[in-house]
């Protein structure tokens, strides 16, 4: 017998997905995610600088790959969009799955580095007066923008993937 109500510690009026569905990325897992890469950051700096190394620094080539991951991002979900959204073509499955994971993949790691190089430029934020850490602190910070643009374009590519309702079904 089903009863009318929802099973314990389900939100009302959220159905369980359909078998074989995945779920959007949760932005809270996102910020979670980058919360623990910030500590990371700021702990792997002070633990190096603590045992007499010097802390890494950001380099250009950095920002310049993750700029481009990120264009290649937006340009697979603008492509995805209208292939799926747009124009309603259908896309071999195997192609839709792999798009997906590498939205997904592309913002957990995004998240994961957006962290990271925010704490590498707050653990160097209270020497900014100086040259080195004040150069430091910009380039860690362009790259967490950067990063922040990777997450926003693996969420763009992972909601092109969705598949569109289908108008002839609505009642």
């Amino acid at each position: 017998m089903v009863s009318g109500g929802t099973e314990p510690g389900r939100a009302p009026g959220k159905e369980p997905p359909r078998p074989g569905s995945v779920r959007p990325t949760s932005r809270r897992l996102l910020i979670a995610i980058a919360v623990l890469g910030a500590a990371v950051g700021l702990t792997m700096v002070k633990a190096i600088e603590s045992g007499g190394g010097v802390a890494p620094a950001v380099s250009w080539l950095t920002l310049i790959a993750w700029a481009f991951l990120a264009a290649l991002l937006f340009a697979a979900a603008r492509n995805t969009h209208q292939r799926i959204q747009v124009r309603r073509e259908r896309v071999e499955p195997s192609r839709a799955v792999f798009l997906l994971l590498i939205g997904k993949a592309s913002a957990f790691v995004g998240a994961l580095c957006t962290g990271v190089y925010t704490g590498f430029a707050l653990s160097f934020l209270e020497a900014v007066s100086s040259s080195g850490p004040r150069n430091r602190v910009i380039m860690a910070g362009a790259a967490a923008v950067v990063s922040v643009l990777v997450v926003t374009a693996g969420l763009l590519l992972e909601r092109a993937c969705r598949i569109p309702e289908d108008p002839d079904e609505t009642p």
